[in-house]
């Protein structure tokens, strides 16, 4: 380490420090689990940070990627994706194994990452609408503290603007979903709201730029928080050229749950439906799509991803602070490759709502860490600003996972909600409800004659057997559906908001996939005979 950044270095809290921190979380847990008690507080007009008595301002880099699947990483065994740094964050630090987001979509993920609520409280609720007026984000009490802050990369949030949002002392972005490689010489990126051109590979720029503005940072005198958020690995998945091919002769193994079987008939209609439309393995995008190709090309493109977190990392080390900086690393929302006749994202299947998380600082994290709570893109705003010594405002619904990290235990949620609204330019998949335990999950679709879903992810992590019409499961069933709408209805989620729809509709089929009629609805859903016998 080097002297002479020590003296900054936040050294560990006393045991009353911990102790007063861990009974104030219990009790916040605690009070926000009954009902008669929790009372959503509104997002405050002022900015006011407050900070944690006795603790010491950690520096924390936060890493996403778009549309990483929570299982391809290498340390995990996955077919094709090679990951050696992300493999070593596991390994030096905490694995968060169930890691979700509240709505697999870019923007509302985002929004969540960045303001702490629900998709519901920031009413960010498509990739196309103008961000709420008032929204708070919090590195704008990072920044109100003193903290040094700087953003870089895609954000996504008001997709026609990359003018520099509140909060960050620098700012690098793009407008809307950004591009791999400049389109033209004139593409520009927006630095600090100057036009800058882009030069080259996407990935590598972004973290040129970042590793420049670690390299300009004192954080003897000022701690810092950088947010590096990559364009990849979105569509369309453009891998760096030296790792182009990479994995092209490698044995490609389809899920199980994208064949068309007996076996899932209890899915919902709409379900197998939209297997022939723009998400759907029938008719993928409306092309004729190589699923097998494409998959491997994502992992490709994630070679670089890869490779950039370990050119941040060997910056801190350049620095004399990487034992105690807190790294995070997360994908903003899943993705899928046929599971369940589908690709892409949106709904509340494992593949789609579950994504990687992966948090590194040797100082007070030991190697190898597994934690098993669910941990979701809400608590990534209280955890940052805990590790920054500030207090969590009172309006956010997520906590710090700070602790469970560092292997202590406390009091954590039994339940999380996922919501999607529906999209009139992706109009396939339904508004949908979803509550997932550590074991359970119940989805429920809004304004559908449907089939809702019920699974238990121990028996079948691959979400294949519906046990909705099951009767030994008909109680559990019911108990999760009333405690969903228990948690919307406490944390202000029984309205639904809209939007105008914006852009295109990608409403067409493929004639010769069935495109002229619909599925069958699941088989419990049709009587043979009359069954109301009242009517007269």
């Amino acid at each position: 380490m080097n002297p002479s950044n020590r003296s900054i270095l936040p050294s560990p809290p006393d045991k009353a420090v911990i102790s007063a921190r861990l009974a104030a979380r219990a009790i916040s847990l605690l009070l926000a689990s009954a009902s008669a008690l929790h009372a959503i507080t509104p997002v405050p007009a002022e900015i006011l940070p407050e900070r944690i008595p006795g603790a010491k301002p950690r520096n924390v880099v936060f890493i996403l990627s778009d549309d990483h699947r929570y299982d391809a990483m290498s340390f995990l065994g996955h077919q094709f994706a090679e990951t050696p740094v992300m493999d070593s964050l596991a390994a030096n630090g905490a694995y968060l194994k169930n890691a979700l987001v509240t709505t697999s979509l870019c923007s509302p993920s985002r929004a969540s990452i960045l303001t702490g609520l629900y998709t519901f409280r920031h009413r960010v609720i498509d990739n196309n609408r103008p961000i709420p007026k008032g929204t708070v984000y919090f590195p704008q009490y990072l920044q109100k503290a003193g903290f040094a802050t700087g953003f870089i990369g895609k954000w996504h949030m008001g997709g026609e603007s990359d003018a520099p949002q509140p909060g960050w002392d620098h700012w690098v972005s793009f407008k809307g979903q950004g591009e791999y490689l400049p389109p033209s010489p004139d593409y520009t990126l927006n630095v600090n709201g100057k036009r800058v051109k882009q030069k080259g590979y996407i990935t590598n720029e972004l973290t040129d730029y970042a590793v420049d503005w670690l390299k300009e940072q004192k954080p003897a005198e000022k701690p810092f928080f950088l947010y590096l958020s990559h364009k990849a690995v979105h569509a369309n998945f453009t891998p760096e050229e030296k790792y182009d091919g990479k994995f092209k002769d490698i044995t490609f193994k389809r899920p199980e749950t994208e064949a068309s079987t007996p076996d899932n008939l209890m899915q919902p209609r709409w379900l197998r439906d939209q297997r022939n439309s723009w998400h759907g393995v029938d008719f993928p995008y409306h092309s004729e799509l190589n699923i097998e190709r494409y998959y491997k090309r994502y992992c490709e493109a994630l070679c670089s991803v890869d490779d950039s977190i370990g050119r941040v990392l060997q910056q801190l080390k350049d620095m004399g602070i990487y034992e105690e900086t807190l790294v995070i690393y997360m994908g903003d929302n899943g993705f899928m490759f046929g599971e369940h006749g589908l690709i892409d994202k949106r709904v509340a299947y494992e593949t789609s709502m579950r994504v990687p998380m992966l948090v590194q600082c040797p100082a007070i994290i030991k190697g190898g860490t597994v934690v098993d709570e669910m941990i979701a893109n809400i608590d990534v705003a209280p955890t940052v600003m805990e590790a920054m010594a500030l207090k969590k405002p009172a309006h956010m619904d997520g906590e710090s996972f700070l602790p469970l990290a560092e292997g202590k235990k406390i009091p954590w949620r039994e339940q999380f909600l996922y919501v999607y609204y529906w999209e009139k330019n992706f109009p396939q998949t339904p508004t949908t409800f979803a509550i997932r335990s550590d074991r359970f999950k119940y989805i429920t679709y809004y304004g559908l004659w449907d089939a809702d879903e019920f699974y238990d992810m121990q028996e079948d992590p691959e979400e294949s057997r519906n046990l909705l019409y099951d009767p030994a499961h008909k109680k559990q069933a019911k108990q999760m559906e009333n405690k969903l709408y228990q948690m919307m209805g406490e944390l202000g989620g029984m309205e639904i908001p809209l939007n105008q729809p914006s852009g295109g509709i990608n409403n067409v089929r493929l004639r010769e996939r069935g495109g002229e009629k619909a599925s069958n609805f699941p088989p419990p859903m049709v009587v043979d005979e009359p069954i109301n016998t009242n009517a007269n």
